[in-house]
């Protein structure tokens, strides 16, 4: 039994490895804010989440299966928060009662430890079977069509009651009864455990006159004890493997319902604290071509969930357009801006909704950042070699339709070098479909791409009073950046609130 929850045709791989920049993606586009409202607390939810979204999808079937099982999610989120639920009070019955093996690994306690699973797992298949009978009908995705399709089919109430009788039976309430033959030297082998006879009453069995040989074994007697215990493993050492494989598969499907499912709960704790904002995600909509970027009210996530309130958003609706450069004042929302382009598109690749009130994109292959970053701690690098030797390595990992997102890069040597590396690194990625947002105060870097019809430039708004708007508008590069404004700002209220000569 498959879950296919996350893909339409494999498995959701948790122990995939994440990309080799996880760790900048996630501070550089304030993630962890994120990831922890997402999670609440549970770690699993956290390793979950943060490989699913640190993993951006590029197949636009799978982004599309996804959002249509987030759809049903949103829609019916106690059963959703249910069926994760069930495995999870499945593994804390197990800590509980530890169906392990107490002592040495013997048939018997494999057997007993293995029984006393299922046996607790069927509540939970029961479960999953009343469930999907009581709501088949609100789901309406692929993926759960066909989850609650499998669920019912595979577990009707026939196979249900005969895995049931066969746990009853392992319980040997009335003794085993075991097939063997003779070798050589009249020494027993191939050791079958027989299923009880039930067709026959207990009656029938008492009044049977066949003739029987039995043994009691007295009390004290250790070595006969030994001995029909060996007896004993030997006879169950085919049934207890039987059981235990099967207790370990019924167990693993569990298991992947919750991991399948940890995502999309996952993203109904992340709905619960936006909605908070009163704030409503749409469905993005991923494009198979190059060059789209289109959307409405689109915002800083990790900012929201920090301040609780409303924050800016800005629009933006470009086709064929492959570089953007943010220019202008100081603290005028650049960054934010460039953050929150990359939460939306790795959470839209991830098949969840986006913190926007529209948003389509084309898919892009591999999501990169390069921040400016503090000196180097250790002193191995200067600041100028250490941003070469990351874009060195953001290179080595690039694809055509990738996304770069720079912020201020190679702006920790002179201008003129500076402007001169950034331009030569954003020509090439222009020329090999590279999307690229740069956020810059170079403006001799800006200036060398006016007239490329593939460009646009935008400028964080500043009124004609100094004050931002924290809006990023449709304007060309401008030499300025506005830093007197804050100077004047600063010492102002420094000089209003310093003591009289």
């Amino acid at each position: 039994m498959r879950v296919l929850l996350m893909y339409p045709d494999k498995d959701f791989n948790l122990k995939r490895e994440l990309p080799f920049n996880a760790d900048d993606l996630t501070r550089d586009l304030g993630l962890d804010v994120i990831f922890d409202h997402m999670a609440k607390g549970d770690g699993y939810l956290y390793s979950v989440v943060r490989n699913v979204i640190l993993n951006p999808e590029t197949d636009l079937e799978t982004i599309k299966y996804r959002q249509e099982i987030l759809k049903d999610c949103m829609k019916n989120q106690n059963v959703v928060r249910r069926l994760f639920q069930i495995p999870l009070e499945v593994q804390e019955n197990k800590k509980k009662n530890w169906w392990g093996v107490f002592g040495w690994k013997t048939p018997i306690n494999v057997l007993n430890g293995s029984r006393k699973a299922l046996e607790a797992m069927l509540v939970a298949l029961r479960e999953l079977k009343k469930l999907a009978d009581e709501h088949r009908h609100n789901f309406h995705s692929r993926g759960f069509t066909r989850f609650f399709e499998m669920i019912r089919t595979e577990l009707d109430e026939a196979y249900l009651q005969t895995v049931e009788k066969h746990l009853i039976n392992l319980r040997f309430s009335n003794g085993m009864l075991f097939k063997v033959k003779l070798g050589k030297g009249n020494e027993g082998k191939d050791y079958t455990l027989c299923q009880p006879d039930s067709s026959r009453s207990i009656l029938k069995r008492l009044l049977s006159v066949r003739r029987m040989y039995s043994y009691k074994l007295h009390p004290r007697d250790e070595s006969g004890a030994r001995a029909l215990e060996k007896l004993t493993n030997l006879g169950l050492r085919r049934v207890a493997a039987t059981v235990y494989y099967a207790a370990e598969h019924v167990e693993k499907f569990l298991n992947k319902i919750r991991e399948e499912l940890a995502f999309y709960v996952g993203c109904l704790n992340l709905l619960e604290d936006v909605e908070k904002s009163k704030i409503s995600f749409p469905d993005p909509k991923p494009i198979d071509e190059d060059d789209v970027t289109a959307f409405r009210g689109l915002y800083d996530l990790s900012l929201l969930l920090i301040k609780r309130n409303r924050v800016i958003s800005n629009d933006l609706n470009t086709r064929g357009k492959r570089v953007f450069f943010i220019m202008g004042a100081n603290r005028g929302g650049k960054t934010t801006f460039l953050r929150s382009i990359g939460q939306a598109q790795l959470m839209m690749q991830a098949g969840m909704f986006v913190p926007a009130s529209y948003f389509e994109s084309n898919v892009c292959k591999g999501i990169f950042t390069h921040f400016k970053r503090e000196e180097d701690p250790s002193l191995k690098r200067g600041k100028f070699e250490e941003e070469l030797v990351r874009m060195n390595e953001i290179v080595l990992h690039l694809h055509r339709r990738s996304m770069v997102l720079f912020n201020e890069s190679f702006s920790s040597t002179n201008e003129m070098e500076g402007s001169e590396v950034a331009y030569q690194i954003v020509r090439a990625l222009l020329d090999s479909r590279v999307k690229v947002f740069y956020v810059t105060h170079v403006y001799e870097l800006a200036r060398r791409f006016t007239g490329d019809e593939r460009v646009m430039f935008l400028q964080a708004e500043r009124k004609p009073t100094g004050e931002r708007t924290f809006k990023i508008k449709e304007g060309l590069p401008s030499q300025t950046s506005h830093a007197k404004d804050i100077y004047l700002k600063v010492f102002r209220s420094s000089t209003s609130t310093s003591p009289s000569s």
